[in-house]
């Protein structure tokens, strides 16, 4: 019987998988290949960059859109592109700008029609 080789993933697939910005990571996790055994132990278990990381930022967007409680392409409407700190996405909040209240709007309405479409389906 052979043995079987380990699942591995790219640095910029596990990046995702753990919600952290790529070229925020270390650079040996950047260089290197993740074995799926190694992506659990980091979710399991973070090391204290991947929970400053976290905590801290700079974030990728999808986060940030969560943070913001927007889209990814509200986000890119609004022109923010690049990761953003906690520190950023806590100013942004704190200054609420026009764009944040009319995408927060938008993703609400789009909520609303996704659940109205289910409870539709399922009726």
């Amino acid at each position: 019987m052979t043995a079987r080789k380990a699942q591995t993933m790219k640095p910029a697939t596990a990046a995702k998988k753990l919600d952290v910005y790529l070229p925020a990571t270390p650079a040996e996790f950047q260089e290197g290949v993740v074995s799926r055994d190694e992506l659990n132990a980091l979710q399991t278990d973070p090391p204290e960059w991947l929970r400053e990381l976290r905590k801290n930022g700079p974030h990728p967007r999808s986060v940030v859109a969560a943070r913001l409680g927007v889209s990814i392409s509200g986000l890119a409407r609004a022109g923010i592109t690049e990761a953003l700190t906690t520190e950023d996405i806590e100013a942004i909040r704190a200054e609420n700008p026009d764009w944040l209240e009319r995408e927060r709007a938008t993703q609400a309405e789009v909520r609303r029609q996704e659940a109205e479409l289910r409870n539709r389906s399922s009726s």
